[in-house]
């Protein structure tokens, strides 16, 4: 059998995408333009869709527009926003409007556009198991009863919302709902006459703020718990934003592992703040509600600080959450009707990959070592390349969810699979050196990391 009898009578694809979310997307946008790769795009999902639980009324993406699929590597690419607006004859509202951060929505109607007309871009299909055939050096992949081969995949399954350990005993009260099922579930909310939010980033903001604004003058408690001492806005100054460059992330690569680990949690005013917006819209609104009455006339809470240690049903009818307060370390418990939980997401471990689990490697902590390219190591024998999207935030640092970063980690992987320059790439993109020169100059630990298409030359 040879590398071109493929069961579905396709040859063998350079590069199959798992999962379809706006980094992968990105991917299939800017692979469609290259007529050297033959790529394929799998999601189990019917249709795209983009946090659909967060699509509040009001909420606005935190990149700006020019952080699309294709722009920062392709200004001329056919899939980018601007052509998106003039495909559906917006360009005009969008240019009076003169707004750099989109609506929430119509990301995800942009989005939805392009992988609608894409043509590697195949929804309905779930991946069920992905095997290494040795002999033929092809990937095997299993998906909606068909099989399909490729040299090399990329992984872009997305995350998953992350329900901390302390509401373990009510994982399936239906008064409890993670912030990634907000709108959806909203519902259960209506009767609540007591609403706690736990979570200080901008999911946990904008939840906030649209629950103030839908139960104004109900009489309502609102309650607001975040771990974090202060509602401290993101870091959004012109060089604080340098960190998320191509520059930092190859600095960041560089580091030793222990200093990575470190550094993560160290920078949360960078990824997992709320917006200086947002913040202020809360503040304005309550303001406002205010006027002529006293401030403690309006059931509202905001708890900064402060940490669930425990939840679980309450006598009588409820929740009951038994909180810390980090800096006095006294303890108090909250009765509350519902709670929404704005605490994040971690990446997904696709069950499909359990056949090659074997031959990947990890660190000490489980995770993937990923070089600079995004590419896992693997043993010696799985030679395909296999890369991520998004599951690397311990090697890559902090723009690695980042959309305005997605591009050009796109990018990278193309050139990289192509083993030559499909997209050129800039060699600075930041002001800041984030390395002192003599270190650069001395350090071996730090050496110049080859690009894709170096490395593939490096390797013949």
């Amino acid at each position: 059998m040879t590398a071109h009898d493929d069961p579905t009578g396709h040859p063998p694809y350079d590069l199959i995408g798992i999962g379809i979310g706006p980094f992968n997307l990105s991917l299939a946008a800017l692979a469609d333009r290259a007529e050297t790769i033959s790529t394929l795009f799998l999601d189990a999902k019917p249709e795209f869709r983009w946090h659909p639980g967060m699509l509040v009324d009001g909420a606005r993406m935190q990149v700006p527009f020019l952080a699309d699929l294709v722009t920062l590597v392709d200004p001329t690419n056919p899939w980018s926003f601007l052509n998106y607006l003039r495909d559906r004859q917006r360009l005009f509202p969008f240019y009076f409007a003169e707004r750099f951060q989109l609506p929430r929505r119509e990301y995800d109607h942009y989005c939805r556009w392009a992988a609608e007309r894409l043509p590697n871009c195949r929804f309905g299909s779930p991946v069920t198991a992905v095997h290494w055939e040795a002999d033929r050096r092809l990937y095997r992949v299993h998906a909606a009863g068909a099989v399909h081969h490729a040299r090399h995949l990329v992984l872009g399954t997305g995350t998953e919302p992350v329900r901390p350990a302390a509401f373990d005993a009510l994982h399936d009260h239906p008064a409890v709902l993670h912030s990634a099922d907000y709108l959806t579930g909203r519902r259960v909310l209506d009767g609540a006459r007591d609403i706690t939010v736990v979570g200080s980033g901008q999911s946990g903001a904008e939840v906030f703020l649209d629950l103030l604004r839908r139960r104004a003058g109900d009489g309502t408690r609102l309650r607001w718990l975040t771990r974090t001492r202060a509602l401290a806005p993101m870091e959004y100054s012109k060089l604080g934003l340098e960190q998320f460059t191509p520059d930092y992330t190859r600095y960041f690569h560089g580091l030793p592992e222990q200093v990575r680990d470190a550094l993560v949690p160290a920078q949360w005013q960078l990824h997992k703040a709320a917006s200086a917006e947002t913040l202020a819209e809360i503040h304005d609104h309550l303001y406002e509600r205010t006027v002529g009455r006293p401030i403690d006339a309006e059931p509202v809470e905001i708890l900064p600080g402060t940490a669930v240690t425990a939840a679980d049903r309450a006598p009588g009818g409820g929740l009951a959450l038994d909180c810390r307060h980090g800096d006095s370390g006294r303890r108090h418990q909250v009765r509350t009707d519902a709670v929404v939980l704005a605490t994040g997401y971690r990446a997904v471990r696709p069950a499909a990959l359990d056949p090659i689990d074997d031959l990947i490697d990890r660190d000490d902590r489980g995770r993937y070592r990923v070089d600079l390219d995004h590419r896992v190591a693997t043993r010696p024998e799985l030679t395909g390349g296999l890369y991520v999207q998004n599951a690397e935030l311990h090697t890559h640092g902090v723009g690695t969810p980042d959309l305005g970063l997605g591009a050009h980690r796109a990018a990278v992987i193309l050139n990289a699979v192509a083993g030559k320059t499909l997209h050129p790439l800039p060699h600075r993109t930041a002001w800041t050196s984030f390395l002192p020169p003599a270190a650069a100059a001395v350090d071996p630990v730090l050496p110049r990391p080859l690009e894709g298409n170096e490395r593939a030359a490096a390797s013949r």
